[in-house]
């Protein structure tokens, strides 16, 4: 069961850039950056009431993020992650409701929490992830 809206994943080109917009501009806090090898990305997390904004910049050409940016022109929203308990019954829920799975099994994302998405092809065109500590 979904239990809330944990982060907005925003694509940047670059973190060093893009982090005093929301420190000084916007008046959040960053997290400490991290670098999550799996998917190519380094991100930092800025918490606003009970959801957070995560800035992801690619690491490698073939990330994910670098793709996106590529196929869409730029930096952007790159999805919506929602919170659970089971990833696992979330993603047997989707699977069996017609939605393709990017991950059949959950990976090690940011934040020390396990994550896994479903292809924006079957989502409306919103990549959306499910993620849970670990």
């Amino acid at each position: 069961m979904l239990k809330r809206i944990d982060h907005i994943g925003i694509a940047v080109r670059s973190l060093q850039e893009t982090i005093p917009y929301y420190e000084k501009t916007l008046g959040l806090k960053p997290s400490a950056v991290e670098e999550v090898e799996s998917q190519k990305v380094r991100t930092v997390f800025f918490e606003i009431g009970e959801v957070h904004i995560e800035l992801l910049e690619p690491t490698s050409p073939e990330s994910p993020v670098a793709k996106f940016m590529e196929k869409n022109g730029g930096p952007g929203i790159h999805h919506i992650a929602f919170c659970t308990d089971d990833i696992g019954e979330q993603l047997k829920q989707a699977s069996s409701n017609g939605c393709r799975l990017i991950h059949e099994v959950p990976i090690e994302g940011a934040g020390d929490k396990m994550v896994a998405f479903l292809h924006p092809k079957s989502t409306f065109g919103v990549l959306t992830e499910f993620c849970a500590a670990k």
